[in-house]
């Protein structure tokens, strides 16, 4: 179970309002670390999407103390990563397109595998793709994911 994950965003507080927005949550300062801001989902999760500024990476602590410290500046960000993250919304799909074309971010609805599931890719800032599900998204992800069919994509991939 993912509680809460962070994204880099050149705006902090504007990424963060709009998924506290999709979320039908709120968007509050995160006072852990400077100029970020949280989406906060208001669910019994607690889930929160934590927003940087994009040029801060996180490191390892120093010691025993400190098991992560948050280093500033000089990071070029690249404009694409290999990160992602799968989000349930209760807006329906013109809701979330309609959010993303509001923005100028890239906004499109797309299948993924081999018709398993439909989500909405929106590409935050245009440079992080979250995936957002709607309520039918959703129970057709929770049909597509489940161990057996993960088992069986993996003795798949593993004869290919």
């Amino acid at each position: 179970m993912i509680y809460h994950a962070s994204i880099p965003a050149r705006d902090p507080q504007h990424v963060a309002n709009v998924l506290a927005e999709l979320w039908n949550g709120f968007a509050a300062p995160f006072p852990s670390f400077p100029d970020s801001w949280m989406a906060v989902a208001g669910d019994d999760r607690g889930s929160i999407i934590e927003v940087y500024p994009g040029d801060r990476v996180i490191r390892p602590g120093g010691g025993a103390e400190t098991s992560v410290s948050f280093g500033a500046g000089k990071v070029d960000r690249p404009q694409y990563s290999a990160f992602h993250m799968a989000i349930a919304t209760q807006m329906d799909a013109a809701q979330v397109i309609a959010i993303g074309e509001r923005e100028g971010w890239r906004a499109v609805r797309c299948m993924r595998g081999r018709n398993f599931f439909d989500v909405i890719e929106l590409w935050i800032e245009n440079s992080t793709m979250l995936e957002f599900l709607t309520p039918d998204m959703q129970a057709q992800y929770l049909a597509f994911a489940t161990p057996e069919n993960f088992k069986a994509m993996a003795a798949a991939a593993a004869t290919a």
